[in-house]
């Protein structure tokens, strides 16, 4: 292989990581707290058409990105509203969520833009570039310019914002009382109410972390990786990212891995349209786009082993009175 395929490809696996990443480390936190979260994808794709709209109306990155914080972490709240406070099932105000977000999203953009749903072209004032300007495109032999330097380099701020945060949320999980605590109320909020630390107030917490990375994450699809916002953008990135998360165990450093894995899984499709390999002939395009969640049932199915997921996942917690 040659260093442009390969710079191309490693950039190509970062990119699409990202929102991946972004998206299992929110679940990560929603369910060590003991909530299980399926509104991923509808926390996504609201936080991308929020930085679409506003970004594209105001001109500010700043308040693109704080517009899908806000639009993520009301989801977040909505969905502790309906189960930490009222206890009611998790798994269909997750649903509900990502249904409501996919009619809602395209309501608001024909209503706003009339452009059957999609929000207008995010200008390049607004859209986030890469540190380095100059590593845009790999170069034809130079390895370090290609493989390092666009592979690697090439990228905006929120690339390795995602990456860092991976280690942020392993020592805060694991090197911090807060984070012990948000553990030990996702496997026994009982001992957790005992020791007088409100579980309603750590799976509040942790849910607005969860609202955070899901904005983050929807900002990312519309400022950096699309130019705007067109219906169900996310495709299915909020169910991939879950499986990543079991895939590791609900572990952000495992999790890591697993999101790169389905990345490069991506990159690597991408790649291959338009390929004619070997006693095949030209690989059709719908089985190239199927390939990545092919290959995330193929995985889950059997080679994960046995994951242990928190004790109280998906059970609500009764104040013993």
């Amino acid at each position: 292989m040659d260093e442009v395929l390969i710079g191309s490809v490693i950039a190509s696996t970062l990119r699409v990581t990202t929102p991946l990443l972004l998206g299992a480390l929110a679940g990560l936190l929603s369910e060590r707290s003991g909530v299980v979260d399926l509104g991923l994808e509808g926390k996504m794709l609201s936080a991308a058409f929020a930085a679409a709209a506003v970004g594209a109306l105001s001109g500010s990155t700043t308040l693109a990105i704080v517009a899908a914080l806000l639009v993520a972490c009301v989801w977040s709240l909505v969905h502790g509203f309906a189960c930490v406070s009222h206890r009611g099932d998790q798994v269909v105000s997750g649903v509900a969520i990502n249904m409501v977000s996919a009619g809602l999203t395209v309501v608001l953009g024909i209503a706003w833009f009339a452009q059957g749903g999609q929000t207008p072209p995010v200008s390049p004032e607004v859209r986030l570039h890469g540190l380095v300007p100059g590593l845009a495109e790999p170069v034809e032999g130079q390895w370090f310019a290609s493989v390092l330097g666009h592979g690697l380099l090439s990228h905006n701020g929120l690339v390795y914002t995602a990456f860092a945060l991976v280690f942020a949320v392993w020592y805060f999980l694991e090197r911090t009382r807060p984070g012990l605590r948000l553990r030990a109320v996702g496997e026994n909020p009982a001992m957790v109410e005992a020791a007088g630390v409100s579980v309603k107030g750590l799976r509040y917490g942790a849910l607005v972390l969860n609202g955070l990375l899901c904005g983050l994450a929807g900002a990312y699809l519309t400022l950096a990786q699309n130019a705007s916002f067109a219906p169900n953008m996310t495709a299915g990135r909020g169910y991939i990212a879950l499986a990543a998360m079991i895939f590791g165990k609900w572990k952000p450093l495992p999790t890591a891995a697993a999101c790169l894995l389905f990345g490069f899984l991506d990159a690597v499709a991408i790649r291959l349209q338009g390929v004619k390999l070997p006693g095949i002939g030209e690989v059709p395009v719908q089985a190239i786009q199927a390939l990545p969640y092919l290959l995330t049932v193929i995985l889950l199915a059997g080679f994960i082993g046995q994951a242990l997921a928190p004790k109280a996942l998906g059970r609500p917690y009764v104040k013993e009175r």
